[in-house]
C-alpha cells in the first residue's frame, strides 16, 4: 500500500505580484526563480512541499482550484483579508478568501 505525500503545487496566477504578497499574508515565504529558459515565478518550500506561483499563459484557461490552510494566528490573518465567508464547522472557525485570481482559498486555525 502507498503512502502518498503532497509535496509539490503550481498555481498560474494572471495578478502574479498580488498573488504573492496574498499568500505572504498567508506565512508563505517566496524566492524568486527560473529555470532555463523559463519564466520568473516565485517558490516557496514549507513543511516539505512546494509551492509555486507562476505567471499564467495566454492558453491557460480560468483556475476554479479550492485551497486549503492550517494557519497560525488566523484572526490576525483574516483582519488583512477580503472574507468571502465565516462559518464554524466541528467547533473550527473557517474563513473562505478568495485569491487574486478568484480562487476560494479555505483558512483555519492552525492547532500544533
Amino acid at each position: 500500500m502507498s503512502d502518498p505525500h503532497f509535496s509539490l503545487l503550481v498555481l498560474r496566477c494572471q495578478a502574479l505580484e498580488a498573488s504573492k504578497r496574498f499568500y505572504e499574508r498567508l506565512g508563505f515565504r517566496f524566492v524568486e526563480e527560473q529555470h532555463g529558459d523559463g519564466p520568473l515565478h516565485y517558490a516557496s518550500e514549507e513543511a516539505g512541499m512546494v509551492f509555486e506561483l507562476y505567471p499564467s499563459r495566454e492558453e491557460d484557461v480560468a483556475d476554479r482550484t479550492r485551497l486549503g490552510f492550517r494557519v497560525t494566528n488566523l484572526e490576525e490573518i483574516v483582519a488583512h483579508l477580503e472574507t468571502v465567508n465565516r462559518h464554524v464547522i466541528a467547533d473550527d472557525v473557517v474563513y473562505i478568501a478568495q485569491d487574486p485570481d478568484g480562487r476560494r482559498v479555505e483558512l483555519r486555525e492552525r492547532t500544533t
